[in-house]
């Protein structure tokens, strides 16, 4: 036995080093994944979202990542772009509001539930407002209009109709990844 170890000793090191990088990426993960729940748990209660939705908005915009910058200069978590920002700011009367005050996790998770309630509710009367929600959440509403041409669409006529590829995956994947959140039956 002592002789297959010294034979394959670089091959059992090499395996043991594979499952504690595994172990450790788990972990990290899974804190990673949670570090944001409390935050997540009171913007969903204050603006009437499932936390499991708003979780994965998070996960698809920043993978969690507070510091997050966009391309198009949206920031935090859920990538709240500055327009989007100053309307939630002028709506809850927030003087002196300053758009780098998305990165700290609350006031990003405010402003983004907030936006994201307020493209649920104009889709409320849709019989699946949540994928119509997600497109007006990553491209406008202008957009989102302009994909239901004129209404009395169906939620894979609508999906068909995006005509931005990119927006066509985001919101299937957060579906997905919503999904995959109530199902684990925890936020």
């Amino acid at each position: 036995m002592v002789d297959l170890i010294k034979r394959y000793k670089w091959w059992l090191f090499g395996i043991i080093f594979l499952g504690g990088l595994v172990t450790y990426f788990n972990r990290w993960r899974s804190f990673h994944e949670h570090s944001q729940d409390k935050f997540i748990l009171a913007a969903a209660a204050k603006h009437g979202v499932d936390p499991a939705l708003i979780k994965a908005v998070v996960w698809r915009e920043s993978r969690f990542d507070r510091q997050k910058y966009g391309t198009a200069g949206e920031r935090g978590l859920m990538q709240v772009s500055e327009k989007a920002a100053n309307e939630w700011a002028r709506e809850h009367k927030i003087d002196n509001f300053q758009v780098d005050q998305l990165f700290d996790p609350k006031t990003n998770l405010e402003a983004g539930s907030w936006y994201l309630r307020r493209a649920l509710d104009h889709w409320q009367t849709e019989s699946e407002p949540l994928p119509f929600a997600l497109a007006e959440y990553n491209a406008g509403a202008s957009r989102v209009q302009r994909w239901v041409k004129g209404g009395g669409i169906t939620t894979s006529q609508f999906l068909g109709n995006i005509d931005f590829p990119v927006t066509r995956k985001y919101v299937q994947s957060i579906l997905d990844r919503y999904a995959f959140f109530k199902k684990r039956g925890r936020m």
